[in-house]
């Protein structure tokens, strides 16, 4: 069994969203950042981190990955063309979506205030409009690489929400279509009403 550390208000929510979908047992310790569990999983106290036995693992992205390749779920086989191509959605979605959601975040409320930019969010949500149009053309559907959702959907998905909820231009049509029928798979639902 697992443990997956981190409040599901973070990017933990992904590892959750993921371990649902696989129906795969686990432990949920909902805690923040910087707290004395989150600590003790990760020396640097930052969330989600994935307690499998006596190793602990960090990075939501490395976990779904560890998880999707240990199971054989969600992922394309290593050392295959498709998922060399998961795998450059999956790096194309962290550098120009969820970067600059965290660029924005942490210009709004995680930097000490005296540290904060916060003009520079006017041109992060132009980058990110002009990034999601992108993501947009390229969604092969009804998943980003055609009939097979990979840990790739789940990321893009929790962006697409966490870039709704911080006031960001909306995706469109394609990719607000995309967002509900991701939204309303019944692992996301579970992962969602997760404390």
């Amino acid at each position: 069994m697992y443990d997956v550390i981190g409040s599901r208000a973070s990017r933990a929510f992904r590892v959750l969203w993921l371990a649902e979908e696989m129906g795969i047992q686990y432990t949920h310790l909902a805690v923040a950042s910087g707290s004395p569990e989150a600590l003790a999983a990760n020396p640097s106290g930052k969330i989600p981190a994935l307690r499998d036995g006596e190793a602990v693992l960090t990075d939501s992205t490395a976990i779904m990955t560890y998880l999707a390749d240990k199971h054989g779920q969600f992922t394309h086989a290593p050392g295959t063309v498709a998922r060399a191509r998961q795998d450059a959605l999956t790096h194309q979605i962290l550098d120009e979506i969820d970067g600059t959601l965290w660029t924005a975040a942490r210009h709004s409320f995680v930097l000490p205030e005296e540290r904060r930019v916060p003009a520079v969010k006017d041109s992060l949500k132009w980058e990110y409009a002009r990034n999601i149009a992108r993501l947009s053309d390229a969604l092969a559907g009804p998943f980003l690489q055609g009939e097979t959702m990979t840990i790739a959907d789940i990321l893009l998905a929790h962006c697409l929400i966490w870039a709704g909820k911080a006031g960001f231009s909306d995706p469109g049509e394609k990719l607000n279509a995309y967002l509900g029928m991701m939204s309303g798979r019944p692992a996301c639902q579970r992962a969602s009403a997760l404390s």
